[in-house]
């Protein structure tokens, strides 16, 4: 991977002992960091230790930095490895199974109870019971604390690798390739569990607002 000119200044700098230059690093990454650590270990607390075990890593790591990811990248996948180890230490970790396998049997997005017969004669697998209309509800439906808490509970409701995924790809605004790289899972299995993730929040937000569409 080709360095930015940005990121190349940046590493000359962290490499020279720049101060200023890892404390706006770690302003612009450490709430991430602590989001993502979280997925893996038992609470803040712990989640607080492993990203300053993350950033001393960085400190003594930086040197040996080669750029075959972009430097977000190698610092995610150093948080990454990191809280799995204390996970492990904790009788807390994802199966690796459920992150490079998560096929198996077929999960459906929606319950299949949601859809006529495929035998119906007039609507044959179309919606026997429609998802909301959600362009019909009030804006600041959405902003409020309480729909914002239904939908981070939904999401720490998930299980461990969907809710790793999602957390990288809707919350912190992640692409694709970055979350693969960062938990070392396959194009095909990372789309697997985005589309599952989103499917079981959506219609966790579904059940809490479709009263105010009737």
């Amino acid at each position: 991977m080709t360095e930015s000119p940005v990121e190349t200044r940046e590493l000359h700098a962290l490499r020279a002992g720049d101060e200023a230059a890892f404390m706006a690093l770690v302003e612009r990454y450490n709430a991430s960091l602590l989001r993502v650590a979280q997925i893996w270990v038992s609470s803040r607390a712990v989640a607080e230790e492993v990203v300053q075990e993350t950033w001393v890593a960085v400190l003594r790591g930086i040197d040996r930095f080669e750029g075959r990811s972009s430097l977000k990248t190698w610092i995610f996948r150093i948080l990454a490895n990191t809280a799995k180890t204390r996970a492990v230490r904790e009788g807390r970790t994802i199966p690796l199974s459920a992150l490079q396998n998560p096929g198996g049997v077929p999960e459906p997005a929606l319950p299949p109870e949601r859809f006529r017969d495929p035998e119906d004669p007039r609507w044959p697998g179309h919606w026997s019971s429609p998802p909301p209309a959600w362009d019909e509800l009030p804006e600041r439906r959405f902003e409020t604390l309480e729909t914002r808490g239904k939908l981070q509970a939904a999401i720490e409701a998930l299980p461990s690798a969907q809710r790793a995924v999602i957390s990288l790809r809707d919350i912190e605004g992640w692409g694709s390739e970055e979350v693969c790289n960062a938990l070392g899972v396959s194009e095909s299995n990372q789309r697997v569990l985005l589309h599952r993730a989103r499917s079981k929040v959506r219609r966790a937000l579904e059940e809490y607002l479709e009263e105010d569409v009737r």
